[in-house]
Parts: structure tokens; sequence; C-alpha cells
């Protein structure tokens, strides 16, 4: 029983480091290996307006989780009793652990976001979410400045 604890414990803590791995750098100032020495077309504008969001959680990320919470679920409702009440048990424990195992992953990727409302210099509005960045804070009536790469865009304030 003891071993099956200890086995159990470390199933968990491998799934908490997996997914707490795939959160990685959360306010966009970090740029993939990919991302460099690509070329970015620069937009100005000014901010119309900024509203807060939430960033929900990725869907790799509570794909793993539900498998391995599945799982864990699968080992610990196979040890409950014998023979068909042992399968009935495994097969409801993985239903229960895949379910939390994916509400534990998209609660480790949820994020807070902006939703940035901005009028392009070229007279265009555009808007782009992205993760808030405690060190760049952005309000109404703030140039800034849109760095844009294939259908993905950065924006970073000017003053």
């Amino acid at each position: 029983m003891m071993r099956l604890h200890i086995s159990t414990l470390v199933v968990i803590l491998l799934i908490t480091g997996i997914e707490t791995g795939c959160v990685g750098n959360p306010y966009g100032d970090t740029y993939a290996v990919s991302d460099t020495r690509q070329i970015q077309h620069v937009s100005y504008g000014v901010i119309i307006r900024a509203a807060p969001v939430n960033i929900e959680g990725d869907k790799g990320s509570s794909t793993v989780g539900t498998i391995a919470g599945g799982a864990v679920g699968g080992i610990l409702g196979s040890k409950i009793g014998g023979g068909s009440g042992s399968d009935i048990a495994a097969i409801g424990g993985a239903i229960l652990g895949g379910v939390a195992g994916n509400k534990a992953a998209q609660g480790l990727t949820k994020r807070h976001g902006v939703n940035l409302t901005i009028k392009l210099d070229s007279g265009k509005t555009i808007a782009v979410v992205q993760e808030i960045n405690p060190n760049m804070l952005f309000r109404t009536g703030q140039r800034v400045q849109i760095n844009q790469q294939g259908g993905t865009a950065r924006v970073v304030p000017l003053n």
C-alpha cells in the first residue's frame, strides 16, 4: 500500500512539472529561437481602449492533464475492491481523474490579459490581445508600437 502511495506521488509530481513547464514566460516579452532574425512589420498608433480579459488554458496542456489525470485515477481506482468491482472502480477513477487533470491543466495555464484597441496612424483600427506585463501598463491615449510577424503581433508602449 505504501508503494502505491509513493508511485502515485511520483506521477503527480511529474504531471505538475510537465504542466508548469508548458506555461513559459507569461508576458510576451520572450521570443522563441524561431522568431529571431525574422522581419517584423512595425506600425504606430494610439490606444483607444484597453480592457482586461482572461486568457484560458492552452488546449495542448489540458489534453496532457486529462491523459495524466486519467492514468492516475485509473491506477488508484484499480486498487479498490477485487474482480469486476476493481474494473468498474478503475474506469470511474480514470474518468474522474481525467476531468480533474483537465481542470488542473487549464488552471495552471490561465492568465490575465488585456484587449488593446488601437487606432493606427494609417487610420485603420486593430485589436490585439496579449498577456499583462506589470512592467508594461497601457492606458487610453498612449502611443504604442505594434510589431507584427505573420498572424501575430506584440504591442509595446512608446512613452
